[in-house]
Order: C-alpha cells, then sequence, then structure tokens
C-alpha cells in the first residue's frame, strides 16, 4: 500500500509560486533589501510612500522585486504580506539557502558562482584595481560588495576583505570623475566616457574621440575614427587599445591624452568577432614587441606576414644588477641569459629579439640600470647607447662649470 503523502506549508502551488520567486529574486537582484537597492530602481518621489533610499522597509523592497519578478516570469501571484516572507526566510535559513548572517545590508544567496575564498581573493584583485589603478567603476563595486557583504565578513572575523594580496603599481593622472571633483581637479579626459567606451567595445561600435594631447609630438591633434578594442592597465596609466578605421592600424595611447569628447558613428556595430580577431594581432604584437608602441601600418603588416625580420640584440649587465637580471626568466619569450666574466668582472649576456618598432622602448629598459649595462650589439644601438651617455656625461659638466 503506497504511504500517504505528508502535506507541508508549500504545498499549494501558490505559497510554492512565492517561495521559487523569492529565491529568484535574490539570485537575480543580489543586495535587495539595502538602501541603494531601492533608490537605484525608483525615484523618491513613488506612490510607495519611501522619502529616500535611507529611509526604508528591507522586506517592502523584496516584495515589490518579488511581484516584478513574477510580471516578468508570467506567473500569477496572490496577494500576500510582509509577514508571510519572513517566514519564508526562516525556511531558507533552515535549508541552508540563506546564511545565519545578518542581511541588512541587502540579500543574496551563497557567493554565487564562487566558493568564499574564490570570492577573497576576487575582492583583493577589485580593491587593487580600485585604489591603486583608480579605477572608478571598480571602486563603485568594491563599495556596494563591501556594504553588501558587511555580515559575511563579520562572521568571518574580518578575514574577508583583509587585504593578502595587492598591487603597488599606481596611476599618475587622475582617473576617477567622481574623486576630481570632489578634490577640485576636474580633467575634461575620456575617463568620463569610460562606460560609453565599454559598450563600443563589445558591440564593435565605430565612433568619434579627440586626441588633444600627444607624446612627443610623435602624433598630432585631432579627431579620430577609431573602433576601441580594449582598456589596459600598464605600470603607471590607463590605456586604450584601438583600431583606426580607414586602416586598420592598431594603437595604444594613454586614456587621458584624449578629451571627453566622444561620438557614435555607427550604432548598428561590427560585433564581437571582428573585435576578437583585433585583439588577438594586438596581443601578438604586444607577445613580440617591448612595451606598448605597436609600430605603423607597415611595420604591423610585415610583422604579421612575417615579412620583417627581428634584430638581434644583447646587453652585457655587470654587478650588482646580476641577480635581478637572473630572477627575470620571462621577461620576454625569446630571451637568454648567460653568466660570465668580462675583463675580470662577473657579468650576464642578456640576449633578445625584438622588431625595430621596439628598440626606443627597450633602450629606455636598459637606461634604468646606468653604468651597470653596456650593449653590445646591434651597431646602432651601441651607438644610441654610448652618445646617450656621452650627453648625459656634458650635462652634469655644464651643470657643474
Amino acid at each position: 500500500m503506497a504511504k500517504k503523502p505528508v502535506l507541508h506549508l508549500y504545498s499549494d502551488l501558490s505559497a510554492f509560486n512565492r517561495l521559487l520567486l523569492l529565491i529568484a529574486t535574490f539570485l537575480h537582484h543580489p543586495g535587495v533589501g539595502s538602501a541603494d537597492s531601492y533608490s537605484s530602481g525608483h525615484s523618491s518621489g513613488n506612490s510607495s510612500g519611501h522619502t529616500s533610499g535611507q529611509d526604508h522597509n528591507a522586506l517592502d523592497i523584496v516584495q515589490m522585486r518579488i511581484q516584478e519578478m513574477a510580471h516578468q516570469l508570467g506567473i500569477e501571484l496572490a496577494n500576500y504580506s510582509v509577514n508571510t516572507i519572513r517566514k519564508d526566510l526562516v525556511m531558507l535559513r533552515r535549508y541552508g539557502i540563506l546564511g545565519r548572517q545578518m542581511y541588512r545590508w541587502g540579500y543574496y544567496l551563497g557567493t554565487s558562482a564562487m566558493n568564499s575564498d574564490e570570492l577573497q581573493v576576487m575582492l583583493q584583485a577589485l580593491r587593487s584595481q580600485a585604489l591603486q589603478q583608480g579605477d572608478a567603476q571598480s571602486r563603485q563595486v568594491l563599495r556596494a560588495l563591501e556594504r553588501r557583504l558587511k555580515g559575511l565578513n563579520l562572521q568571518a572575523s574580518g578575514i574577508l576583505f583583509y587585504p593578502v594580496r595587492t598591487q603597488l603599481d599606481r596611476a599618475i593622472v587622475h582617473t576617477d570623475p567622481e574623486k576630481m571633483m570632489q578634490q577640485g581637479q576636474y580633467r575634461h579626459t575620456l575617463f568620463q566616457r569610460l562606460e560609453a567606451i565599454e559598450t563600443a567595445i563589445i558591440q564593435g561600435h565605430l565612433i568619434e574621440i579627440y586626441r588633444h594631447r600627444t607624446l612627443y609630438g610623435s602624433m598630432s591633434v585631432g579627431y579620430l575614427h577609431i573602433y576601441p578594442i580594449q582598456l589596459i592597465y600598464s605600470e603607471i596609466a590607463w590605456y586604450l587599445l584601438y583600431e583606426y578605421a580607414d586602416n586598420q592600424h592598431l594603437a595604444v595611447e594613454r586614456i587621458d591624452r584624449f578629451s571627453d569628447y566622444f561620438k557614435l558613428i555607427d550604432t548598428t556595430g561590427r560585433g564581437l568577432t571582428p573585435q576578437q580577431n583585433s585583439l588577438k594581432a594586438a596581443h601578438q604584437l604586444l607577445t613580440q614587441g617591448w612595451g606598448l608602441y605597436l609600430g605603423n601600418v607597415e611595420e604591423q603588416r610585415q610583422e604579421c606576414n612575417q615579412e620583417h625580420p627581428l634584430i638581434d640584440i644583447t646587453v652585457r649587465f655587470f654587478e650588482p644588477v646580476i641577480s635581478f637580471l637572473l630572477e627575470g626568466e620571462r621577461r620576454h619569450p625569446t630571451q637568454t641569459i648567460h653568466k660570465g666574466t668580462h675583463q675580470g668582472q662577473a657579468c650576464v649576456n642578456y640576449s633578445i629579439s625584438l622588431p625595430a618598432r621596439s628598440l626606443n622602448e627597450f633602450s629606455r629598459w636598459v637606461n634604468r640600470f646606468m653604468e651597470y649595462a653596456v650593449v653590445i650589439t646591434p651597431t646602432e644601438l651601441v651607438e644610441k647607447h654610448q652618445q646617450s651617455a656621452q650627453r648625459l656625461v656634458e650635462r652634469y659638466q655644464k651643470m657643474f662649470e
């Protein structure tokens, strides 16, 4: 004889629908119930009587989001009270769907696609990008997550937010429009339009931007028609990787050298596949070269077609920088390092093959080591390095004459 089924609180379809819609609401609206989760979606002059994002009832907001979710999914939901939601929350805690911590700063389920250790690693990377690299979007996300996860952090005795890992590469220019305004240091740069740039990257939109400053007079100021490809942080600043619309020339340039002018030329967009192809080609150039300069149109064409021979370079380094050079086992894919002696002094020969477009950036790296580095080959780089050293000596001599 079949066992008689045991009925429970959610045997009724209406109650079952409400419970699943509550779970779906937490999945699709993490942080729902916090003050900002209300004010971000609705103006303060709405019919529910809320006067501000700070004066709110968390479960009123949850109830509103449940109704929205039911409408989106085409599910008819019976009327119910906030007290009913409180009972549903108890059920979710009982089965471990919600944790035991406070959700004063908004409800969410677990840690989404991450476990707690992975979440901590993500938060550390996000904190570094927000604070050290000055990424305004990351700062806003970090601020929201720290508020939302405050209960979980308290339960973990503060470990969740401890910055075990960080990056000390710091942006040397203003990057955050909000902070610029607060500090009275507003700059009309492309940082003001990053959200539009990111959308253009994903959609493959053709855009027009304006270069208002240039490096060493190497490029002209003026309007550019480009496809933005990627935002890159490197050492001291944020850069824009882009492709010229007229000749498929790839370039990397500092974001602050563009004004805040932005115009969408093509609303259709070329799609993600051409963007990915250009991104792959650009990173191949970055890997083969040294630094961020990708060369002119002809150099890129020849390099991609393997028509441009690489230049073999050897630099000899002496103490006390030998150990530093030996540590860098992965500075470049073509490098070789050989220990030896020269005229009774310990040294290492650092050999590398680079395209001609990268010689200037490589030379600037070598110059960091001053008298501890001597270029051996090629001849043109030897002469350039020697002339630079002579000019430096002459400057010192004139300074103290």
